[in-house]
């Protein structure tokens, strides 16, 4: 079977205007100009399948890449009762997500890492891309097989370490060498294993920011791109701590959640426009929604009074705000695609090119996903989600 979209605005996630794609097996086949002379009748009278779908000049991006999702549900935090759900196969891909990197958060005692595992293979069974982090937010971490460099090299769907609590009251308090320890193993064995080899940090709102972070660095010869800071807009001043660190060669990443007036933090999108702002490298920048995980809000006590539930329907939500804020769309864009597929190096992953999985997503005039497609398999078509999970 082979797959044509016609009259498509691509980005791939550059800009290449009117375009027509060829896909099959899974795979993108051919990026054309609008226009082209395609054999459509001559390879049907040769027996190839043909779907031929013409998408109404409508914007065709590369699929969405969600690294920071609690696939088998987050929270806890104020009881089992506030133990958050697992999303659903259409949570991700209504709104543009074909891939994801799952993660155990504040609860890594009554979740597992085996559990994690199963929630991956779960969503690739059901057309997803699927990888995950292993331990959760205490040090030492939760593992499957004793430790973290044995997990990432011996288990195919691990690719390094996360979301390792700091600056938050509900860390284990690590100190700086129990996370040297911790990003040396995420280094040797990406090294080993060429993954990742990164250690995602769960960023707090603690007073000492990230400040580990420029520590280790300064102390250790770990290559600043194994920490990626998560969270880093939930207050102001560690964003700026953010940008320094971007500077100095790590990948920061912003989180979609929602920020009330009165919030000392950054929506993302006004911080995705404060990176672009700051002139500093493009590919360093990325954003995640913390899907399916609990959004606490704790009292000087540190007993939580409220809660909310991160989505990934906030990534596009997001790309048109910060369209709106004067952000490039293929800036912006780049921030859920390529960037991060280069980063976490997920083959095949963040861009439509010839060769690449056949992950699209299209878009309106208004910036609301229309129609995905997840290595060539349509998983939602004019709005609404052709596949669902079982227990949809």
């Amino acid at each position: 079977m082979l797959t044509i979209l016609d009259n498509v605005d691509l980005f791939t996630p550059a800009p290449l205007g009117p375009s027509c794609i060829v896909i099959g097996g899974g795979k993108t086949l051919a990026v054309l100009k609008a226009g082209a002379d395609l054999p459509l009748e001559r390879l049907g009278n040769e027996g190839v399948a043909l779907q031929h779908f013409d998408l109404g000049g409508k914007i065709l991006v590369p699929g969405f890449i969600d690294a920071h999702i609690h696939v088998t549900g987050g929270g806890g935090e104020d009881g089992a009762a506030t133990k958050v759900p697992a999303p659903l196969l259409s949570d991700f891909t209504t709104a543009g997500v074909t891939s994801v990197v799952g993660l155990l958060g504040t609860d890594d005692v009554t979740r597992s890492t085996a559990e994690l595992l199963a929630g991956v293979r779960a969503l690739r069974e059901l057309g997803l891309s699927a990888w995950c982090w292993t331990g959760g937010y205490h040090i030492p971490p939760t593992t499957l097989t004793g430790s973290v460099r044995t997990d990432v090299v011996n288990i195919e769907a691990i690719i390094g370490a996360g979301e390792i609590a700091i600056s938050d009251h509900r860390s284990s308090q690590p100190s700086l060498d129990e996370l040297l320890r911790v990003a040396s193993e995420c280094h040797l064995a990406g090294l080993l294993t060429k993954k990742a080899g990164v250690l995602h940090l769960h960023l707090g709102d603690g007073p000492r920011g990230l400040e580990l972070v420029r520590e280790a660095l300064e102390v250790s010869e770990i290559p600043a791109r194994v920490f990626q800071p998560t969270h880093v807009n939930r207050r102001t001043a560690l964003f700026e701590e953010a940008l320094d660190l971007a500077s100095r060669g790590c990948h920061i990443d912003i989180t979609s959640f929602p920020v009330g007036p009165e919030e000392d933090a950054y929506p993302a999108a006004v911080a995705l426009h404060r990176y672009f702002e700051a002139g500093l490298p493009a590919e360093r920048i990325s954003i995640s929604s913390d899907g399916g995980g609990c959004l606490p809000v704790f009292d000087e006590q540190g007993r939580m009074v409220e809660m909310d539930i991160g989505s990934s329907a906030s990534l596009p939500a997001t790309l048109t705000e910060a369209t709106a804020l004067g952000v490039p769309f293929e800036f912006a864009l780049a921030a859920i695609t390529s960037n991060i597929a280069d980063h976490l190096r997920l083959q095949g992953k963040g861009y439509i090119r010839v060769g690449a999985d056949a992950d699209l997503v299209a878009l309106d005039g208004e910036g609301v996903v229309t129609d995905v497609l997840a290595a060539g398999h349509w998983m939602v078509r004019d709005g609404e989600a052709l596949a669902r999970g079982p227990f949809e």
